[in-house]
């Protein structure tokens, strides 16, 4: 017993030591914040143990030292097998994190589906429905000025209807192939994200800094990039009042990392978010389903910063493999075919450019 309470006030003081370098606090202080469980419990356990250090001891005199050695060795099997199930428990925990992330994400992508349907409901109507009642009207304009015999005014309706039919045969074209196009475009995120910005600058007045390294990233997450960017530019655009702003991604020997930086107002990290607004959370959830890491830091007065980190591991694919069109053998492609470059045009099929695009 004394010497269970000895371990327990040696055990209790260096714990206290570490934790209060770790946590910078006061040991008093950390002592009186240790939770021990109920009293009962605790001097049961202790007294456990002070009986099990007294039954080692007289095996050892009685029997020798391989009777610690029968003894530890169950208790080394249910130390891994504790840990092992505790591994398990936060495994299956961090599964339904991520399925309710996904399932968050699928909510808010249906969202945008809608808005995009809204957006193009409003464009047929605002637009091209007033483009092709205007045509109408030009048709009877031409048939009553035919009645009257008026061929010269009728010619020049005619032309105003031909002129009026290929401008709207252009935005339909236009409307689908926006419709189809992904946002990359065939240069990838690099040319993807200097056209998004340099429209922005030119409708805000804002100053865009864009660095993108020669980082070969699988489409999906090239697009997730470039959404999350897209996101963050909007809402800083619309909250942070800045006048320059800097997109930079790089990737060192681990991470592949997106920074966005703003020189705006700023803002408070720890006060909740506005009513109705989820770009933040949007941004979030896009870092997370892919792997990643999302980090945001912001003083009032100080600008922004938001990071979003996706590990290298993660991204790494199976080279791409194409069949001998002679042999029939598989043919591993070229490592520089793997994904498209900025300054080159797209390679031809089979050579891998579906699977990853080059920033």
């Amino acid at each position: 017993i004394c010497a269970a309470a000895v371990d327990y006030i040696v055990n209790s003081a260096m714990v206290s030591l570490f934790l209060s370098i770790e946590l910078r606090m006061r040991p008093a202080q950390v002592l009186r914040e240790m939770r021990i469980g109920g009293l009962a419990d605790f001097l049961v356990s202790y007294l456990g143990l002070g009986l099990l250090g007294l039954a080692l001891a007289v095996f050892f005199l009685k029997v020798g030292w391989w009777s610690v050695v029968t003894v530890f060795a169950p208790l080394l099997f249910a130390r891994q097998m504790f840990f092992r199930t505790r591994a398990l428990e936060e495994a299956h925990k961090e599964l339904q994190e991520r399925e309710q992330i996904l399932k968050q994400l699928s909510n808010a992508m249906a969202e945008e589906r809608h808005d995009e349907r809204e957006r193009i409901a409003a464009y047929l109507h605002d637009d091209l429905a007033q483009t092709l009642f205007r045509l109408s009207i030009q048709v009877d304009v031409a048939r009553k000025q035919l009645e009257k015999g008026q061929l010269a005014d009728t010619k020049d309706t005619i032309e105003k209807i031909r002129a009026a039919k290929q401008e709207t045969s252009d935005r339909v074209r236009a409307l689908i192939r926006d419709l189809h196009r992904s946002p990359l475009g065939p240069k990838g995120l690099a040319d993807a994200l200097r056209s998004f910005t340099e429209e922005m600058g030119r409708d805000s007045g804002v100053t865009f800094h864009t660095h993108v390294e020669d980082v070969a990233l699988p489409a999906p997450i090239a697009l997730l990039v470039y959404h999350i960017a897209r996101e963050g530019v909007t809402n800083a655009l619309k909250h942070a009042r800045a006048t320059d702003m800097w997109i930079d991604v790089t990737q060192d020997t681990e991470f592949i990392e997106l920074e966005l930086r703003d020189n705006g107002v700023g803002f408070d990290t720890s006060a909740p978010g506005p009513e109705g607004h989820f770009g933040m959370e949007m941004m979030r959830e896009r870092a997370q389903v892919a792997g990643g890491t999302f980090q945001i830091e912001s003083v009032p007065g100080n600008g922004a910063s938001i990071t979003v980190r996706f590990p290298v591991a993660l991204l790494q694919q199976e080279p791409p493999q194409e069949t001998g069109a002679d042999t029939g053998t598989a043919v591993e492609a070229p490592a520089e075919d793997a994904s498209l470059d900025t300054s080159a045009t797209p390679s031809p099929a089979g050579g891998g450019s579906a699977l990853s695009v080059r920033a």
